[in-house]
């Protein structure tokens, strides 16, 4: 099992009209039959303890410019995965995502056929609206990076 950058295969524009960032990661997982919500499930409800250290740490700073900071729940419900609220659901696509005042995210989780297994991508899109969401989004990018594929790899788990 391995994750992997690939291509992002959406419809940005459908999902998130007006993303300046766009990023997909995939893993193909083989003898578990999955469903998009399964797979967010096992990404998004708990995380390792480094991506928790590093949410908490966030909350922390994003605190005096107002930004919304999601209470940590380690619980899935038909309104919300973890932190985050699903704005859409099939059996192949689960979008999740919020809105807040210096951007708009989406996590889009797809699900294919990929031979005698299924792949599983996790797609970011981000839209921001101002100074404070450009500078979110360079800050955190790094990050980003490595918090998907981490959370991808959990999928195989």
């Amino acid at each position: 099992m391995k994750v992997r950058a690939v291509e992002p295969e959406i419809d940005a524009g459908a999902l998130l009209a007006g993303a300046q960032f766009v990023d997909a990661y995939s893993v193909t997982v083989d003898g578990i039959a999955l469903d998009a919500r399964h797979s967010a499930e096992k990404m998004l409800v708990r995380g390792p303890q480094w991506i928790d250290a590093l949410m908490r740490w966030r909350n922390r700073l994003v605190a005096p410019f107002g930004l919304k900071r999601p209470a940590p729940t380690g619980a899935a419900s038909a309104a919300a995965i973890g932190i985050f609220p699903v704005l859409s659901e099939s059996p192949d696509r689960l979008v999740a995502g919020l809105n807040d005042k210096h951007l708009n995210f989406r996590v889009v989780i797809d699900i294919v056929s990929a031979g005698a297994g299924q792949r599983v991508t996790a797609t970011t899109l981000v839209l921001t609206h101002n100074l404070l969401g450009r500078a979110y989004l360079a800050i955190i990018l790094p990050f980003h990076r490595l918090v998907v594929r981490s959370m991808l790899g959990q999928v195989a788990a």
